[in-house]
């Protein structure tokens, strides 16, 4: 989850985060290294007073800052697209979980387990405890069990919303009319944090997402539970 006064990525809580991270700071890297050299370049050539000959009608450098890109943006691009691809495979799900978005709030129907469904809403300031979060604890939180391959179904009944987990690498559009799915999976237990990332009216930064990642074997004694309410 966040932490306060992080200006880095949060700890990922699935494997795609991981590989989200470890290409985050691969390009960063790359980009480094661009930057120093770069700026070696210009700070030689604006202190410096004779005139630099080879770098004026130089056919051999021109050939050299042309290739150099291109070979930077190969190791940029490859990784890119492998991730790109892994983040939009959906394997064989254990769980399916159909989220709603409203205005301002979000519904969750269980319809793999006698069709429940509940409505999440974020705590009122004037009525959080001191063991809640601030504009992201909800009054219902999505339960769901970690090491077990999860597949949410995204819809909206108004307007454009978007579902969004940062530590778990999940964020997509729930549009009405229309059916998104995405898949994940949680490592670990814990609380994880989202907001709708879509601009969807006046309550847009009121309608937060709290998921509560718990053993299976206490999953099933929630479920159970949930459904003889």
């Amino acid at each position: 989850m966040a932490t306060w006064k992080s200006s880095l990525l949060q700890d990922s809580a699935s494997p795609l985060m991981e590989q989200l991270t470890f290409f985050h700071n691969h390009a960063l890297l790359i980009l480094l290294m661009i930057t120093v050299l770069v700026g070696y370049l210009m700070s030689t050539l604006f202190f410096n007073s004779y005139n630099y000959r080879f770098l004026l009608e130089g056919q051999m450098i021109e050939i050299i800052w042309t290739i150099l890109p291109a070979i930077t943006l190969v190791f940029i691009a490859l990784p890119s697209l492998r991730l790109l691809y892994l983040l939009d495979e959906v394997n064989n799900p254990l769980i399916s979980v159909k989220t709603i978005g409203h205005q301002w709030y979000w519904s969750y129907e269980y319809s793999d387990f006698m069709n429940f469904e509940f409505d999440s809403y974020m705590i009122p300031t004037n009525e959080i405890n001191m063991n809640s979060f601030r504009l992201l604890d909800v009054d219902n939180r999505t339960v769901l069990p970690y090491s077990s391959q999860i597949r949410m179904m995204i819809t909206a009944a108004d307007v454009i919303h978007s579902w969004t987990i940062p530590a778990l690498s999940v964020k997509i559009d729930a549009t009405p009319g229309r059916l998104n799915q995405i898949s994940f999976l949680i490592n670990r237990a814990g609380l994880f944090f989202g907001q709708c990332s879509e601009i969807c009216g006046a309550n847009h930064s009121f309608m937060p997402i709290t998921i509560e990642s718990i053993a299976p074997s206490y999953f099933i004694k929630w479920i159970s539970k949930m459904a003889a309410l």
